[in-house]
């Protein structure tokens, strides 16, 4: 159990995922937390801020302990850790929408203040893979940047979408970390180094991750689930009404696995056991929870459990006594044991019940099949499943219909599906209304995204009449293209768009991977090479056609380059196939990407020019503050008025020209999504070491501004003619 040694009630409001604890002369660990006035508070009671006395920092008069960094900008992310172990003590590292700030507390001075063009959401501060020297990894706007101590730009790479969270873990077991980034796109991804070595499908954005034991990781999305994966496989989750501020690995038991322990938006603190996600700890605040951190804050030489609120309560709590843990083992397993022995007991009895209540129905009525009065099924009843591809018409979009039958006479009173990302809840109930009970029933289905999906299936199989149903339970995947309809090939229509490649594999291992992952008809004459296999987006219409070779020569033709990347990826994934370059062009797409980054040198240029008028502004107004005062000592009030409205107007000036400045930030940042979107998507049509080559590449041709040699190589994969 979890003993709470100290509670303190700090006068700031802290932004939520905002808190980090540190030690910032080496010694004595500080939280540091982020405040709504755009400060830093450091809260320090061993040394009673005798360090935080310099001229950059100002004490607080409210608390002795507490003291105030001014960062004059929103701040969107906050951790602390050594980066320079030379030093000997951490050091803090602030992010803002801008600019990433690496802080020497001890010693009151920057370490390093970096422009991050794209950002800062998401920080993280560690070793990754085979580069020596600690970094701090930033998250922005699909990019991921790293930093040593003295702000080298020493990691870089893109990602699919805007990052929310990340975190270092070991997870492929090498003893060296790998980078967990969560994204808007609902996706996890591991970064091992600058190569994707893993993705998992979410249901949500993902808000928080945390390193547990080994492989395993938390995480926490926006709509209240929490769970642990390890490596690919999802241990467990839970799904809250309440959304989960902050996760965290904690030994609460001293058996040196951590436990989950989660923060949530009502003031609920709970710690999770991370193997069967039952909670074996709670607690509660008066308000939301900023975050959940852990050191030793009492310098007894045991870390404790730290949870901060937005109010600015804090708590650490420590781990009991082996002999009070051990003892409360017992009691929660005995507890556990009985209540799962009851409810086994509760199950038997009803399903008892329902046997009996079957039997005399049968008994008291004739066995006559038209009366519609049998409860029990018969044994030998089977439930059949088919998917199939139906176009729609008028009254009905294009979707993938699973049909569900019965064997016999039976009728499918209702169906109940679980699946990740398809329906709104994860859940979608089929409930026929009684005058159209049947053996058989249809659902349409219309995946949003081409991920493989799992059917979770509980049909409900009885008579008309029942009053009792048998349940069937069972797991159909979705092919990841199931949204593509096979469609007779027209040489006219052949999209712009194409990426071809080699493979060193027989046709027929194609055609497998074609039959397991599209929805394809049984009489279809797809057999050998050379063969044309033409489909239709049921989504918007939008073909895709794949031609194979009898040399191996695979040309994949769409104008859409998402669905190339994913053909590709897909395909060398079923081949497992390790590196591959292809050779690509999609002109619609090409086209805007060069509209793209003419607005974004349009944008930088206007950046450039209103911050140089920003600064001459900034000048003037110090001059004429100077001339107004000199008025007003003389007792020129005429001149002195007159320097005032100069100054007014020009403050009305600044104003509007930051007003600009915001709008063409904006702006300029949706842009250069779009770029890194791109880099990204040109990555994703090869793999492995072709792969990371096309993303430095273009990273390098971006940095000097060559738009042809970046065309070139998200067309061939390198810049050499």
């Amino acid at each position: 159990m979890l003993l709470p040694v100290f509670t303190l009630k700090l006068r700031h409001k802290i932004i939520p995922r905002m808190v980090a604890v540190g030690r910032y002369d080496g010694t004595h660990p500080c939280l540091a937390a982020a405040t709504q006035a755009d400060k830093i508070f450091i809260h320090n009671p061993h040394t009673r801020s005798k360090h935080f006395s310099a001229s950059g920092i100002t004490q607080s008069p409210l608390e002795s302990d507490v003291s105030l960094l001014n960062i004059n900008q929103a701040i969107s992310c906050l951790t602390a850790g050594v980066l320079n172990s030379q030093l000997g003590y951490d050091a803090l590292l602030v992010g803002t929408q801008t600019n990433l700030l690496a802080y020497d507390v001890y010693r009151n001075s920057d370490l390093f203040y970096r422009e991050v063009a794209d950002g800062a959401n998401a920080m993280v501060l560690g070793t990754l893979g085979d580069i020596a020297s600690p970094l701090v990894i930033v998250g922005g706007n699909c990019v991921l940047q790293g930093f040593d101590h003295e702000g080298n730009d020493l990691f870089w790479t893109v990602t699919g979408d805007n990052v929310h969270s990340l975190a270092l873990c070991d997870f492929d077991g090498d003893g060296k970390k790998e980078l967990l980034v969560g994204s808007e796109d609902f996706d996890i991804r591991v970064f091992k180094e600058d190569e994707i070595v893993a993705e998992m499908t979410e249901t949500e954005i993902i808000t928080s991750l945390c390193p547990m034991y080994g492989s395993r990781f938390g995480y926490a999305l926006s709509n209240g689930t929490v769970g642990v994966y390890d490596k690919m496989a999802r241990y467990w989750r839970i799904k809250s009404k309440n959304h989960a501020m902050s996760v965290h690995a904690f030994d609460l038991n001293s058996d040196g696995v951590p436990e989950l322990i989660t923060g949530w938006s009502n003031g609920k603190v709970d710690a999770r056991s991370d193997r069967t996600g039952e909670v074996i700890f709670k607690d509660n605040f008066p308000s939301a929870i900023a975050g959940v951190v852990e050191g030793d804050y009492r310098m007894d030489g045991r870390d404790q459990l730290i949870c901060c609120s937005v109010d600015g309560e804090i708590r650490g709590y420590q781990p009991g006594p082996a002999e009070i843990w051990g003892s409360h083992m017992d009691t929660n397993m005995e507890q556990d044991l009985i209540r799962e022995l009851s409810q086994k007991k509760q199950n038997l009895l009803l399903e008892l019940r329902n046997y009996e209540e079957n039997t005399n129905a049968e008994l008291s009525s004739p066995l006559n099949e038209a009366d519609g009065l049998r409860g029990i099924i018969p044994a030998n009843t089977k439930l059949h499943t088919a998917l199939s591809i139906t176009l729609g018409g008028e009254a009905q979009a294009a979707h993938v219909e699973l049909c569900i039958s019965t064997s016999n006479d039976t009728i499918i009173r209702a169906v109940l599906i679980f699946a990740e990302g398809i329906f709104v809840g994860e859940s979608h109930v089929v409930h026929p209304s009684v005058h159209n009970l049947s053996s058989s029933i249809a659902i349409p289905i219309t995946p949003p995204k081409d991920v493989p999906v799992d059917l979770h299936l509980k049909t409900f199989v009885g008579y008309r009449s029942s009053m009792q149903f048998h349940v069937f339970e069972m797991t159909r995947q979705l092919p990841r293209f199931a949204m593509y309809a096979l469609i007779i090939p027209d040489p006219d229509s052949k999209p712009l768009g194409y990426v071809s490649f080699v493979i060193a594999e027989r046709a027929q291992r194609v055609v497998i991977w074609l039959n397991q992952n599209f929805l394809l008809p049984e009489d279809n004459n797809i057999k050998n090479a050379p063969f044309l296999a033409c489909f239709a987006s049921l989504r918007n219409g939008g073909q895709l056609h794949i031609r194979v070779q009898p040399s191996g020569e695979v040309t994949v033709h769409t104008d859409d380059i998402d669905l190339a990347g994913d053909i590709v990826q897909s395909l060398a994934s079923f081949l497992a196939i390790e590196d591959l370059q292809v050779e690509a062009d999609f002109p619609a797409y090409f086209e805007e990407l060069r509209k793209v980054l003419i607005k974004v040198d349009e944008y930088h240029s206007v950046h450039q020019k209103l911050s140089a008028d920003m600064s001459d502004n900034s000048n003037l107004i110090r001059s004429l503050l100077v001339r107004a005062e000199d008025a007003r000592l003389m007792r020129d009030m005429k001149t002195m008025a007159s320097r005032y409205m100069e100054l007014y107007d020009l403050n009305k000036d600044l104003l509007n020209g930051y007003k600009i400045r915001c709008n063409n930030h904006t702006e300029l940042l949706g842009n250069l999504k779009a770029v890194n979107q791109a880099i990204q998507r040109a990555g994703r049509l090869r793999v492995g070491k072709p792969k990371n080559q096309v993303i430095t590449a273009c990273r390098d041709a971006i940095r000097s501004n060559n738009i042809n040699t970046l065309f070139r190589i998200m067309r061939v994969g390198t810049a050499s003619s």
